[in-house]
């Protein structure tokens, strides 16, 4: 397992290693100098940031600024690779914290750099690759399955803790009790914030959740009652509403991007 602090003195423009991290794992809030460039090969992990939650799995890759402060929880065993793009290297300043489908290409860029010692020289081949690889991630499709968390820190509050127990099944009435808002404050706040009210978020996350660990090789029967459904179709009925699929549908080790 290799940190960024095994890095040289002095590395070239672009860097980068494969890792693993068994489930469970929590690498706290940090930041880096670079941007931060990461591929999922095996497993599902949640990144979040100050203000969103992405919920990544094979296939998919996140790409964060240089000092943009992030925590990854590894839900299951996580297998990555990870590329550290300096600041200086022309279009990689002006990215996008974005989560997106790896292509191809970007994985074989990613592969070539991994595959380079630290101390490589940046000569013109790595400089063209370390160019077409910012220029990939710079225009691959957003995928949209990220959570907004409210800058009020009273919603924020339930929407942490309902993203870390997405099966909780306590009615807007307690989680208004726990903000200290009345409810019509609450779901008015909450609106206004978020853009949609607070049970179509709540479905949105357990959604995504769901996907998650689908992909991971859990029944459907034992996600849904994981997430708090009464029944397989009804929790089948809302993922074919958000994802365009049925459930059975899903491979394991692939995620499907959700309905805009």
């Amino acid at each position: 397992m290799k940190r960024t602090a095994d890095f040289p003195r002095h590395p070239p423009p672009v860097v980068g290693f494969s890792d693993c991290y068994t489930g469970g794992f929590v690498d706290t809030f940090h930041a880096h100098e670079r941007g931060q460039l990461s591929v999922f090969l095996a497993g599902s992990v949640t990144v979040n940031t100050r203000n969103e939650s992405f919920v990544l799995g094979p296939g998919q890759a996140i790409w964060l600024p240089a000092n943009v402060v992030h925590q990854a929880t590894c839900r299951t065993d996580l297998a990555f690779q990870v590329v550290y793009v300096a600041p200086s290297l022309i279009g990689a300043d002006t990215l996008p914290c974005k989560m997106f489908d790896a292509s191809s290409l970007v994985r074989g860029l990613v592969d070539e750099i991994v595959a380079m010692t630290f101390n490589f020289d940046m000569d013109e081949r790595m400089s063209a690759i370390a160019r077409l690889l910012v220029d990939e991630v710079a225009r691959a499709p957003r995928i949209a399955d990220r959570f907004l968390f409210p800058s009020d820190p009273r919603l924020r509050r339930v929407c942490e803790a309902i993203t870390a127990q997405p099966g909780d099944c306590r009615d807007i009435d307690y989680w208004a009790r726990e903000a200290g808002m009345a409810r019509r404050t609450f779901t008015r706040l909450f609106q206004q914030e978020m853009g949609m009210g607070f049970a179509a978020w709540r479905r949105r996350v357990r959604v995504v959740e769901a996907a998650s660990r689908l992909a991971t090789g859990q029944s459907i029967a034992e996600v849904a009652f994981d997430l708090g459904y009464d029944n397989a179709g009804s929790f089948s009925t809302m993922f074919h509403r958000t994802f365009g699929v049925a459930p059975s549908t899903l491979r394991v080790n692939s995620l499907p991007t959700p309905r805009s």
